[in-house]
């Protein structure tokens, strides 16, 4: 099951175009590089998905601003890095997914799927039907059995904060997911807001660092 590729591709996609977004370069440390961008050439298709899941075409937009995946990794790398100086903190450098090799940046990127899919369903509006409706989609996008199978479980679970953040195995992992979730949630949103503030618990980030997650989210 390769998640990295496609959850790049969703995201720079959103707003119909296979390269929606700006690319950020990654580190010469390996990691996401050029196998982000192979065999992913139905950038239209892959909008419309990730328009039907989030249903919120400023949303997709949002998305599609910050450059895919390598994007995240940047935000939540600057915020997580900040947030540990000034805690004082060890100084060694963030582990983010867009400075990882490819297995461990498949880690994050699942991760970071996870939280997109469950953030997707805080408002709600995903029912029986829609569900099979974006399914359709995304096998047209990726035929991937194994793919196809992660995405409809994490579809069909009931919406659980908890079950979310055990895919946060390290800091850097739980602020990744975070940013992610305000990415395809509606922050004014009564349900989201809340469903946001019970994960960012969850993932067990004060107060501090879910602040700087949100100032870096708003900076770009």
């Amino acid at each position: 099951m390769k998640i990295q590729g496609f959850l790049d591709h969703l995201l720079k996609s959103a707003q119909g175009g296979s390269s929606a977004g700006t690319d950020i370069s990654t580190p010469s440390q390996g990691g996401l590089g050029g196998m982000l961008n192979a065999d992913f050439g139905k950038g239209a298709l892959t909008g419309g998905a990730l328009g039907l899941l989030l249903g919120k075409n400023k949303t997709t937009r949002k998305l599609a601003t910050y450059g895919g995946l390598a994007a995240i990794g940047v935000m939540a790398y600057k915020a997580y890095g900040d947030y540990k100086q000034q805690q004082g903190g060890a100084t060694a450098e963030p582990q983010t997914v867009d400075r990882l090799p490819p297995p461990q940046a498949e880690l994050h990127s699942q991760a970071i799927l996870k939280a997109l899919v469950a953030a997707a369903k805080a408002d709600g509006h995903i029912d029986a039907r829609e569900r099979q409706v974006i399914e359709g989609e995304f096998t047209r996008l990726n035929q991937d059995a194994e793919l196809q199978q992660w995405l409809h479980a994490e579809l069909e679970k009931p919406l659980d904060p908890a079950e979310v953040a055990r895919a946060a195995s390290t800091p850097e992992i739980a602020s990744e997911m975070y940013l992610a979730s305000l990415m395809a949630a509606d922050q004014q949103n009564f349900m989201e807001r809340a469903y946001l503030d019970e994960l960012a618990r969850q993932l067990k980030l004060d107060d501090n660092l879910k602040l700087r997650l949100e100032q870096q989210l708003r900076q770009g």
